[in-house]
């Protein structure tokens, strides 16, 4: 695994395991205690109902495009916005929806950074 000492580097991270369909290599870039605002503006909390996410996004041959831009840093804590194209298959067919992330990372006791919360509708 790829020791993340800058958050800045999470959503290019998130990014290449997605579209690879590493879901376990996605769960890793989460904080323990992590919590989701999905699409659907559903939050969930904790380790099984993120993997049912993300297994869901890699079922529907999820493949996301980041393009971070900006990172605030203070302490132990920082705000990463990050723009973003999902193309997903659904019943209906692939579309392809767009947003920007207002997402907050926190460096752990170990010194990783790991993303604590992630709102891919920003302000919406």
């Amino acid at each position: 695994m790829t020791t993340i000492t800058d958050p800045a580097s999470l959503p290019t991270l998130f990014e290449s395991r997605l579209n690879a369909g590493d879901i376990d290599g996605v769960l890793a870039l989460f904080a323990p205690d992590a919590t989701m605002r999905t699409t659907t503006g559903t939050v969930i909390t904790g380790p099984d109902a993120l993997r049912q996410e993300i297994t869901g996004t890699v079922a529907a041959n999820g493949h996301l495009t980041n393009k971070p831009r900006h990172v605030l840093v203070g302490a132990d804590t920082a705000l990463l916005i990050t723009d973003w194209t999902m193309e997903i298959t659904t019943p209906e067919g692939r579309i392809s929806p767009t947003g920007s992330t207002a997402n907050i990372a926190r460096r752990l006791p170990d010194g990783e950074w790991r993303f604590a919360v992630l709102n891919p509708l920003g302000t919406a």
